[in-house]
C-alpha cells in the first residue's frame, strides 16, 4: 500500500500528453468505488440539482454544470462519515450530475405540450416516462463511444468540465477544501431569497416605465440565481444576452409603440389588442416572442451548420467504433479501467426503448392526440436513429468546446423540422401529430443533453482511474432518480405559479375561429363547470387556454399556467411549439419570424455568436439585466486580483453555485407554500393531511414583510440596495482565497 501511495504522490497532470499520461489511481489498485453511501448520496444530489436546474432553467432559459459543486460537497460530506476514496467521490458526482443535464433536455422541450394546447395533459405521469426513456438512451449510446472519444482522443478532445472536475477530486484527495464557499453561497443566498420571495420584505423586480420613453420598461429581476448564473457564464456571454434584451425591450418595443399610434383602435395580427392600449408585457407576448422565436431558430440552425464538419467526423468515428465492438475486435479487457457495459446491452436497451415508447404512445396516448400503431412505431425508430446521430454529435462537441457550448436546442430544432417535414409530406397535420413530433424531438433532446454531460463524467472517471462500467451504472441510477424530482418540480411550478385572469370574450362554440379548439368538455374551477378552450395562432383570440361558460356563451377566465408565465417563460419549449405548429398548420406570423432571422444574420455578420443574443432577445429584460450584473461582478473581481477567475473550481464560481442552488431550493419552497395557501388545496390532498397541517394556510402567514417594512417593501430603490448588497458578498467571497 505504501508503494501505491508513493505513486499517487508523484506529480500528476490531467492534461499530460497521451504518451505520458497515467490515471491517478492505477489499474492494479482496487479501492472502494460503487458503495451504498456513494450511490445514495449521488442520488440525493441528483434529486436536489435536478429540481434546482428545472427551476432556474425555466426562469433563465439556461442551466450551468453541477459536477463541480457536487464533487466539492461530496468530498466534505463523505469525510464527515470517515475518509472516502476518490473513486467514491467520483461516483457521487457522476450519479448526481445526471440530474442537471436531464433537466436541461426536459425543460427545453416537454413543456411545449402546454403551448400546443394539451396543458391539462401536462402531468407527472406524462413527463416521467419520456424523460426516463430519453435519459436512458443518452447513457446507452455513450457506451460504445467512450473508448473512441475519451480514451483514444485524449489530448485532442479537452472535455473542460470533466478535466476541471478531476482536478477538484484530486485536490480534495490531497487535502484541499472548497465546500465552505458553496455553503456560504447557499446560506446567504437562501436567506436573501426567502426574505424577498416568501416574506416579501422587498420587491423582486424593481421596474420603471418612463413617460418620456413610451413602450420601454427598465427592470431587473434581482434573484440570487440570476446573479450566480451571470458570474459563472462570464461578462462576455452575459453581455451578449443582455444586448439581446436591450434590442427587444428598449428598441423594438418603443418603435412598435411609436409607429403603432397610427393604428388607432385596430389590432394588428398576431395581437388582438390595439397597440396604443398595450403594456410592454403585452408587446413582448404578441410581437417580440414570434420575432425572437425566429431569431432563436435561425441561431440554432447556424450553430448546427457551423458544427457540420464535427458532426460528420464524429459520426464516422462513432460508427467505426460500433462496428469494431460488434466485430469483437475491441474486447472488454480484464483491465479494470477498460471495462464497459457489453455492446449487446446497448442493442437490447435500444430495442426495449423502442418497444416502451411504442406502448406508451399506443396504450396511454395524450387525450385528443391518438395516432395509429404504425405511426407510433415509426416514432420509436426515429428516436433511436436521431438519438444516435445527436448523441455522437453532442459528446464530440462537448469534448471540443465544453458542455455549455453544446447546441442541444439547435439539434432539437433540426430533429423537429425533419420530423414535421416528413409528417407534412405524409399529410399528417392534425394536432395529434404535433404531440408525436414533440415526443420524438423531446426524447432526442434529452438524450443529447445527457450525452454531453455523461461524456464529461466519463472523462473525469478516465483521468482519476475509475471503472467505466460502475460509472455507467451510476449514470443510469442518477437518470432514473432525477426523473422523479424533475417531473414533480415541473408540476409544482406549473400549478404553483398559475393564475386565473378575468377575461371576457364572446365566442360561438359551434363555429370556433381558426386556431381555436375545445381542449376539454368539462373543466371545474371554484365549484363551477366550464369548457376548456385553447387558442394557438388565432387572429381573434390571443394564444392561451380559456374557461368558457356555456350559460353566458363567452370566455370568462384565462387559465394562465405557471410554465409560460413571466416567472417561468420557458423560451426553448415555446420555440419548439412554434416550430411544430408553424410547419404542420402552415400558419405563422412570418413577417415577425423573418425579422428575427434578419436580426440574427446581422449579428453573425458583426462577428458575434448569435445563439446567446437570440435567447437574450426572447427573455424578459429583467432576467438578462440581473445576469449581466453577475458578469460585471466578475469583471471587477478580475480587475482587482492578479489571476483571472476562469476556473469552475474558483472561489467566485463555487460561491455562485451556492447562490444558484439557494435560489432554486428556496424558490421551490415558496411555490410549495403558495400551494398550501390555495383555497382548493383541501380538495386535492387526503383529509388527514388537511387536518394535521391545518390547510389552507392564510395568505399572510409568511408574507409579513409589507406590514413590517411599510413602503420599503415596494420601493424600487430598496430592492436595488439589497441586490447590490448580495452582489457585494459575491465580490468579497470571489476575492477571498480558498483554504
Amino acid at each position: 500500500m505504501g508503494e501505491q501511495k508513493a505513486v499517487r504522490d508523484r506529480p500528476w497532470s490531467s492534461t499530460a500528453p497521451a504518451g505520458e499520461f497515467r490515471t491517478y489511481i492505477s489499474t492494479e489498485e482496487s479501492l472502494m468505488e460503487f458503495t451504498v453511501r456513494a450511490v445514495v448520496l449521488g442520488a440525493l444530489f441528483g434529486l436536489l440539482f435536478g429540481a434546482v436546474s428545472v427551476y432556474v432553467g425555466l426562469r433563465a432559459g439556461l442551466t450551468v454544470s453541477a459536477s463541480i459543486p457536487i464533487a466539492v460537497l461530496s468530498i466534505s460530506i463523505l469525510r464527515a462519515f470517515g475518509r472516502a476514496t476518490i473513486l467514491e467521490n467520483n461516483i457521487v458526482q457522476t450519479t448526481g450530475s445526471a440530474g442537471e443535464s436531464l433537466a436541461a433536455g426536459v425543460m427545453f422541450t416537454l413543456p411545449a405540450l402546454i403551448f400546443l394546447g394539451f396543458g391539462s395533459e401536462f402531468t407527472f405521469w406524462r413527463i416521467f416516462p419520456l424523460a426516463l426513456l430519453g435519459g436512458w438512451l443518452g447513457v446507452l449510446f455513450m457506451i460504445p463511444l467512450r473508448r473512441q472519444l475519451i480514451v483514444k482522443e485524449h489530448g485532442n478532445l479537452s472535455f473542460p468540465e470533466g478535466t476541471a472536475c478531476a482536478d477538484v477530486l484530486v485536490a480534495g484527495e490531497r487535502g484541499g477544501s472548497f465546500a465552505g464557499r458553496v455553503f456560504w453561497g447557499l446560506g446567504l443566498g437562501g436567506v436573501y431569497t426567502f426574505l424577498m420571495n416568501t416574506v416579501q420584505a422587498w420587491t423582486g423586480q424593481p421596474e420603471a416605465r418612463p413617460g418620456w420613453f413610451p413602450g420601454a420598461s427598465f427592470r431587473a429581476t434581482i434573484t440570487s440565481e440570476y446573479l450566480g448564473v451571470g458570474y459563472i457564464i462570464g461578462p462576455k456571454v452575459a453581455g451578449i444576452l443582455f444586448a439581446g434584451g436591450v434590442i427587444s425591450w428598449l428598441l423594438v418595443m418603443p418603435a412598435i409603440q411609436f409607429f403603432g399610434q397610427l393604428a388607432g383602435n385596430t389590432p394588428i395580427y398576431p395581437s388582438t389588442i390595439p397597440i396604443p392600449q398595450m403594456t410592454p408585457d403585452d408587446m413582448w407576448r404578441q410581437y417580440i416572442r414570434p420575432m425572437a422565436a425566429g431569431a432563436v431558430a435561425a441561431a440554432g440552425l447556424i450553430t448546427l451548420i457551423r458544427t457540420m464538419p464535427t458532426i460528420i467526423s464524429a459520426l464516422r468515428a462513432g460508427l467505426k467504433d460500433v462496428r469494431a465492438e460488434g466485430g469483437g475486435t475491441t474486447s472488454n479487457a480484464a483491465s479494470r479501467i477498460e471495462r464497459d457495459m457489453p455492446m449487446s446491452w446497448v442493442v437490447a436497451g435500444s430495442a426495449v426503448i423502442i418497444i416502451l415508447l411504442f406502448l406508451l404512445l399506443t396504450v396511454a396516448p395524450v387525450k385528443g392526440a391518438n395516432t395509429a400503431w404504425y405511426q407510433n412505431l415509426l416514432a420509436g425508430i426515429l428516436v433511436v436513429i436521431f438519438g444516435f446521430l445527436f448523441v455522437t454529435v453532442a459528446s464530440r462537441i462537448s469534448g471540443l468546446l465544453g458542455n455549455s457550448s453544446n447546441p442541444v436546442s439547435g439539434m432539437s430544432i433540426g430533429t423537429l423540422m425533419a420530423t414535421c417535414a416528413i409528417f407534412l409530406l405524409a399529410g399528417w397535420t392534425a394536432p395529434s401529430y404535433g404531440v408525436l413530433a414533440l415526443t420524438i424531438g423531446g426524447s432526442v433532446c434529452i438524450a443529447a443533453a445527457i450525452a454531453g454531460a455523461t461524456s464529461q463524467d466519463l472523462k473525469t472517471g478516465y483521468l482519476v482511474g475509475a471503472t467505466p462500467v460502475r460509472q455507467q451504472w451510476g449514470l443510469l441510477v442518477g437518470v432514473t432518480v432525477s426523473t422523479f424530482a424533475i417531473g414533480i418540480t415541473l408540476g409544482l411550478m406549473n400549478k404553483g405559479l398559475e393564475k386565473y385572469i378575468p377575461t371576457e370574450i364572446p365566442i360561438n362554440l359551434q363555429a370556433l375561429p381558426t386556431g381555436v379548439k375545445v381542449e376539454k368538455d368539462t373543466f371545474e374551477h371554484l365549484g363551477k363547470n366550464y369548457v376548456l378552450i385553447n387558442a394557438l395562432g388565432s387572429s381573434q383570440v390571443p394564444d392561451g387556454e380559456y374557461l368558457y361558460d356555456p350559460s353566458s356563451k363567452r370566455i370568462e377566465l384565462q387559465w394562465a399556467q405557471g410554465i409560460g408565465s413571466d416567472k417561468a417563460p420557458a423560451p426553448q419549449a415555446r420555440l419548439m411549439a412554434t416550430v411544430i405548429n408553424g410547419i404542420l398548420s402552415q400558419r405563422l406570423p412570418w413577417r415577425l419570424v423573418l425579422m428575427g432571422v434578419a436580426l440574427v444574420i446581422a449579428v453573425e455578420i458583426l462577428g458575434i455568436r448569435s445563439l446567446a443574443f437570440a435567447v437574450g432577445s426572447y427573455l424578459f429584460l429583467g432576467t438578462t439585466a440581473a445576469m449581466f450584473a453577475g458578469g460585471l461582478v466578475r469583471v471587477l473581481v478580475e480587475a482587482t486580483t492578479k489571476k483571472k477567475d476562469e476556473s469552475e473550481a474558483s472561489p467566485g464560481a463555487l460561491y455562485s453555485s451556492g447562490l444558484i442552488a439557494a435560489g432554486g431550493v428556496f424558490g421551490l419552497l415558496g411555490i410549495v407554500i403558495n400551494l398550501l395557501q390555495d383555497a382548493e388545496i383541501s380538495n386535492h390532498v387526503p383529509h388527514w393531511v388537511t387536518a394535521v397541517l391545518r390547510l389552507p394556510w392564510r395568505a399572510d402567514l409568511f408574507a409579513f414583510g409589507p406590514e413590517m417594512m411599510g413602503r420599503l417593501a415596494t420601493s424600487n430603490l430598496f430592492g436595488l440596495i439589497m441586490f447590490v448588497a448580495l452582489a457585494a458578498s459575491l465580490f468579497y467571497f470571489a476575492r477571498k482565497k480558498l483554504d
